[in-house]
């Protein structure tokens, strides 16, 4: 038994420095990947986003997607006009923690 102790605190030793290593470049962000706090950061702010878009009466919130990454706002899909795209961009601007808004809503066409 005495002989496995020295053995038991060597791998104890180079797995707890190993393991902390690992676990921290699962959560470092890189350009194409988020950290955790980044993620829960984003959430956060599209949560915020939807709320405001369903809580305006102008916009229909409902026909807006909201997608963010890294603090960027996306806004994508079909409204009625040219007045409820613009108003979604403005919402999603006056949200706290929103670096920029990219606005891809379509303004659906009418049929003549």
């Amino acid at each position: 038994m005495k002989k496995n102790i020295p053995l038991l605190s060597l791998i104890i030793a180079l797995g707890i420095p190993a393991a902390i290593t690992t676990f921290n470049a699962g959560c470092a962000a890189t350009r194409t990947r988020e950290s955790t706090g980044e993620y829960i950061d984003d959430r956060a702010i599209s949560t915020k986003v939807k709320a405001a878009l369903l809580r305006d009466k102008t916009v229909s919130g409902f026909a807006v997607e909201v997608n963010v990454f890294r603090g960027v706002v996306q806004l994508g899909g079909f409204v009625d006009n040219q007045t409820q795209r613009q108003r979604a961009e403005e919402i999603a601007r006056g949200v706290a923690g929103v670096q920029s808004v990219e606005n891809n809503i379509s303004v659906k066409e009418r049929n003549p």
